[in-house]
């Protein structure tokens, strides 16, 4: 995946764990949801919003 990139905005999304998501309560997962949506609504970057992107589909999946 692009966002994995050494040194990119994306590379914060990549260091959550699926461990690490199974950690957080639904309320708290539906709050990122949340946040991640604005984020990928109002930043420029490609490669922060598809990362955001990838990163609510994750959480989605696990609230499914």
């Amino acid at each position: 995946m692009a966002w994995k990139k050494a040194g990119s905005a994306g590379h914060l999304f990549y260091g959550v764990t699926e461990a690490r998501l199974k950690l957080i309560s639904d309320d708290e997962a539906r709050a990122l949801m949340v946040l991640l949506g604005l984020l990928n609504d109002t930043v420029q970057s490609e490669e922060i919003r598809r990362a955001a992107g990838e990163m609510r589909f994750r959480i989605d999946s696990r609230l499914a």
